[in-house]
């Protein structure tokens, strides 16, 4: 659940990684940095908060040189703190290397534990960290041949930017889990997590990284191996639900298209006689103009979403009902007042917030609330990089959805199926750049239906629920 950036050939490396960052803020929240190389030594800076906050023009200063990585941070797998701050930067026998990283490693738990018996010390408490002490004990004679056999190691989802003093190296797992961009602006090459990236810097969309390429910009230009055996592709098909932003391109399709897609399949097989169709901002309101122009009913911006909630914010003595959502969302009472509303949001995760939306729509005087959903039931806990509650946590693993409506205090729910929404993202046309799109058996829909693609050895899902929680 983050977002990393990397940039090769650029005079301005470090401002080039800080717009792209900022386009990928969506991916993370918590905490920002960057590991900047002139061609000979490393220039760092990380920071808690927000881009906009964590760099100021005499801290950009500090970052010299002409490749650059950086990485936005939410946290999967260690809590938030400053030294859990990504990219990771170390010194070591072949020199310096930093590396940013999304997605997470579901045997870093027992890793963690073998290099610690074996003398390494850790500085962090996340994932992460064991790629770098892996890197650090290889003894091959390039950086990437070190860390190909580094990530021979681990197990799970890692889309990453490796940086030393000459070279940037990207990389992702065999199942290509999480999604890794390649881009050029002018005579730079870039690397982002999204194609939003690319649009914000006005660089030029080359093509996806494909799972388990490696890729190594450096004085020689860029060129690609793929040493790993081909596994079955299983890109995460919460991306296009939720995750990424709507105006990017991941798997070869548009994330609002496919949305959209997904809320035309939830009409067709939950219709409801209504008056209006909202979507919970922002990652619904695609989906919610999918569902009205298959019904046939009239969409409407119901929900107002506030974009500048804070880290913290101090709540009165005198406790306001629903703060935390209000602090969010706020409806419009001239939109609902006395109407039958259909609702669609992307997931119900613990149900806490749909009964508070529902709630407030309510309030704002709606006759009927009906919710829909654009996915399937949220089951079971994701592993492979995007916070999750753990199962019990989890209302759909032990509710019926009439138990949930009757939660949240709906007048009818209603979830897109498992086939449907594979349908849904199949049918959405392919966007046309050289990335292929894949049909649906490709993706991994573990939290919906159980099925994990990476077998877990006994005791791993435990050590998981540990660190991921």
């Amino acid at each position: 659940m983050c977002g990393i950036v990397g940039v090769y050939g650029h005079p301005e490396a470090a401002n080039i990684t800080y717009l792209g960052l900022h386009a990928l803020q969506h991916r993370g929240q918590e905490s920002a940095g960057i590991v900047t190389s002139d061609g000979n030594k490393f220039q760092m800076s990380r920071q808690m908060g927000l881009v906009g906050d964590a760099f100021n023009r005499d801290e950009m200063q500090k970052l010299p040189g002409h490749l650059a990585i950086g990485h936005v941070r939410y946290s999967t797998s260690g809590g938030s703190y400053l030294r859990n701050a990504q990219p990771f930067a170390v010194e070591y026998a072949h020199g310096s290397v930093a590396v940013a990283h999304n997605g997470n490693l579901v045997n870093a738990p027992d890793l963690r534990r073998r290099l610690e018996l074996d003398g390494s010390i850790f500085q962090s408490s996340s994932d992460s960290e064991v790629i770098v002490h892996l890197l650090a004990r290889g003894r091959e004679p390039d950086i990437e041949t070190r860390i190909v056999n580094a990530l021979r190691q681990v197990e799970g989802a890692y889309s990453l930017c490796f940086l030393s003093e000459e070279k940037l190296v990207a990389v992702r797992d065999p199942r290509g889990f999480r999604p890794l961009l390649l881009g050029r602006l002018r005579d730079a090459f870039i690397f982002a997590s999204e194609s939003c990236a690319f649009d914000l810097l006005e660089a030029e969309f080359i093509r996806e990284v494909e799972p388990g390429e490696v890729v190594v910009v450096d004085d020689k230009g860029l060129r690609s191996f793929k040493p790993w055996a081909e596994e079955q592709k299983r890109f995460c098909v919460f991306e296009h639900v939720y995750f990424a932003r709507p105006d990017s391109i991941i798997d070869g399709r548009s994330v609002y298209r496919v949305r959209e897609s997904l809320g035309h399949a939830l009409a067709k097989e939950h219709p409801v006689d209504a008056d209006v169709v909202i979507g919970v901002p922002d990652s619904g309101s695609a989906a919610a103009i999918g569902y009205a122009r298959e019904s046939n009913i009239p969409y409407d911006q119901g929900l107002i979403r506030s974009h500048y909630v804070g880290r913290t914010f101090i709540e009165p003595q005198q406790s306001i009902r629903h703060f935390g959502v209000k602090l969010k969302l706020n409806a419009i009472r001239e939109v609902l007042h006395g109407k039958r509303v259909v609702v669609v949001d992307d997931s119900i995760v613990r149900g806490t917030t749909s009964r508070k939306i529902v709630k407030m729509i309510r309030n704002a005087g709606a006759k009927e609330v009906h919710v829909r959903i654009s996915s399937p039931p949220t089951t079971h806990p994701c592993y492979y990089g995007i916070d999750t509650p753990t199962r019990s946590e989890l209302i759909a693993s032990s509710h019926s959805p009439e138990e949930i409506a009757r939660y949240i205090t709906c007048d009818s729910l209603g979830y897109l199926s498992r086939d449907g929404m594979m349908a849904a993202v199949s049918a959405a046309a392919a966007v046309p750049t050289p990335t292929k799109a894949l049909p649906g058996a490709n993706y991994c829909d573990a939290c919906f239906s159980g099925h994990y693609p990476i077998e877990f050895k006994p005791g791993t899902i435990a050590s998981l629920k540990r660190v991921v929680n």
